[in-house]
């Protein structure tokens, strides 16, 4: 069964509740999933990775959320080759931010594409200002994104 790992970077919970709320979709098309809440590079590259979303707010000006910094400092610190992953990513944000919005989402796709890795689909962007309850946007995107790439393994 192939392995699909969800990264957050959260700071009140809505990122992780969007990924406990979207395990199941992956679950039904065929992936062991796991979540990882406090995400390290050796989370990411320390066993195989088949596929994986990247789920993170974010925070001040653009910022990621604390628990998605270890991650990312390791990234820019050691620049692994990414090469064979292959992942989407949900960024959530509010608008009302201006420029910096989902900035935490935008960074982190510029940096594992820089890293080599291989984005699936579009980058969905989550805006607080327009959709209360993120998972109502989540959902849906999930659904087509494991349609629209051919993910359903089982």
């Amino acid at each position: 069964m192939p392995m699909l790992k969800i990264f957050v970077g959260t700071v009140y919970g809505g990122a992780l509740d969007v990924a406990e709320q979207v395990k199941p979709l992956f679950e039904e098309a065929g992936y062991q999933v796991s979540i990882f809440d406090q995400p390290t590079l050796d989370d990411l590259v320390g066993s195989p990775t088949d596929l994986a979303l990247f789920c993170t707010s974010t925070t001040g000006s653009g910022d990621y959320p604390g628990s998605l910094v270890p991650l990312t400092n390791a990234l820019d610190e050691t620049s692994p080759p990414l090469t064979g992953l292959r992942y989407g990513l949900i960024a959530m944000g509010d608008s009302s931010y201006g420029e910096t919005f989902c900035g935490a989402g935008r960074h982190l796709d510029e940096l594992l594409a820089g890293l080599g890795a291989q984005r699936l689909g579009e980058r969905l962007e989550i805006d607080a200002m327009e959709t209360f309850m993120a998972d109502d946007a989540a959902l849906p995107w999930v659904e087509e994104w494991i349609e629209t790439q051919q993910l359903k393994v089982a």
